[in-house]
């Protein structure tokens, strides 16, 4: 018995951007002779690299990895307020790992959701402090500015504003922001520019846009 008549068009007649191909991520097995330097890691050139990483670390351990960025992590910290259960803290992480921050501080609640991290917390120094008088303390220690990054009465636009090197950037959570304590020990701050109907972005697009802000005023591109 024949196979049922398909619906769909014959190869010849489909529209190419209706294609929709299985790329896979990464890279397979490495070819023989494997390198020696002590970076890499035997299981993946034996089996493939199949994890998010640039090209320049393919096939490196996790280890090497940490290590290389170290050297160049940026001069800017991000800070985030965990009271209430909030999933976009994976996304800061995230975020803060692809514009190299030093560390990503979890403020308060020491549990968050890391799926959103898509496995860069592996790559990110994350540090828990459990109150806001913690970071306080660990920007006077580290020589820090802390930015409050909010849409309130009194903010400063960040689009103007000339951050500070060494920068503490400390978001909210979604919706009501920044507490009152948060607001009292940040040194300035900084409001993000919207021009749609809704009332604030969440905090792990927010974080984007303040790293890349300071991205744009001090890191060597």
């Amino acid at each position: 018995m024949g196979e049922p008549p398909s619906s769909a068009p014959p190869a010849a007649d489909r529209d190419p951007d209706d294609a929709t191909p299985d790329h896979a991520v990464g890279v397979g097995p490495h070819p023989l002779p494997w390198p020696t330097d002590d970076r890499f890691d035997p299981e993946l050139l034996e089996h493939g690299d199949r994890r998010n990483v640039s090209d320049g670390y393919r096939y490196w351990r996790v280890e090497a990895i940490v290590a290389d960025l170290d050297t160049r992590r940026h001069d800017f910290v991000v800070a985030i307020e965990n009271w209430q259960h909030d999933a976009n803290i994976g996304t800061v992480v995230r975020t803060a790992n692809a514009f190299l921050a030093r560390e990503v501080l979890i403020v308060g609640r020491k549990r968050w959701n890391r799926r959103g991290a898509m496995v860069t917390d592996r790559y990110q120094h994350l540090r828990h402090l459990p109150t806001l008088t913690d970071v306080v303390r660990y920007a006077e220690d580290g020589g820090y500015t802390i930015v409050g990054i909010d849409n309130t009465p009194g903010a400063s636009p960040i689009e103007t504003a000339v951050l500070p090197r060494r920068s503490l950037f400390l978001f909210g959570q979604e919706g009501p922001g920044l507490t009152e304590h948060a607001h009292q020990v940040a040194t300035v701050t900084l409001s993000i520019a919207q021009f749609g109907s809704t009332r604030s972005i969440n905090a792990g697009v927010a974080a984007g846009v303040a790293m890349h802000a300071w991205i744009r005023q001090h890191a060597e591109i």
